[in-house]
């Protein structure tokens, strides 16, 4: 999926429609900064968007993400393709969105932990060990909540019995006993509980 090539697409579909950026932007609510951004091939429209932007270019979603107008002989081959190209970037995606949860992990739980640190051994007054103290746990509160965020919606959990694979609700994921990645929980096609892994494809 070349993000250049359907840039140019776009834009040549927006022109042979008669449309400027700013009137494409407004029939989907978008900013013209973000068709321009299409257009130059730094971006790609939001899933939510791509059917409403091929109605109005008057294009199949296939032929977006193949950026040109398809023949009868062309269209399966290329619709293969495409799902393979975004499942690729689906996945890519994932290992990169559970990457920065690790980082944001990590570096709320140093955080949290040099001010409880300052908070107990330097000599300071009370009112601001408590001010510390408060602050570093608003701190790793907001960002575990960020982490289970991510945790839930970057890829999927696989069911040790049956292999199925979903995403699972913020409430399952928070009470889950864990360790790592892998989660006690039960599946919501077999009813049954087990150590499910997080897989991302």
């Amino acid at each position: 999926m070349d993000l250049q090539i359907i840039g140019k697409f776009i834009k040549e579909r927006r022109k042979e429609k008669k449309l400027t950026q700013v009137q494409l932007a407004n029939k989907l609510n978008v900013s013209e900064k973000t068709i321009s951004k299409w257009e130059c091939g730094n971006g790609f429209p939001d899933t939510s968007l791509m059917l409403p932007l091929c109605k109005i270019l008057e294009i199949s979603a296939n032929e977006l993400l193949s950026g040109k107008i398809l023949t009868s002989d062309e269209y399966k081959m290329q619709a293969e393709n495409n799902l393979i190209q975004l499942k690729a970037r689906e996945e890519h995606n994932h290992k990169f969105l559970l990457t920065v949860e690790n980082v944001i992990g990590y570096m709320a739980s140093i955080t949290f932990l040099i001010l409880i640190f300052v908070a107990s051994f330097i000599d300071m007054a009370t009112w601001l060990r408590i001010v510390l103290i408060v602050i570093g746990f608003i701190e790793f509160v907001v960002a575990i909540h960020f982490c289970l965020c991510i945790e839930k919606d970057a890829g999927y959990y696989e069911c040790a019995h049956c292999h199925n694979k979903y995403i699972p609700t913020y409430k399952q994921v928070l009470f889950s006993m864990h360790y790592g990645r892998t989660r006690y929980m039960k599946c919501p096609k077999c009813n049954k509980k087990s150590w499910q892994k997080k897989v991302t494809k």
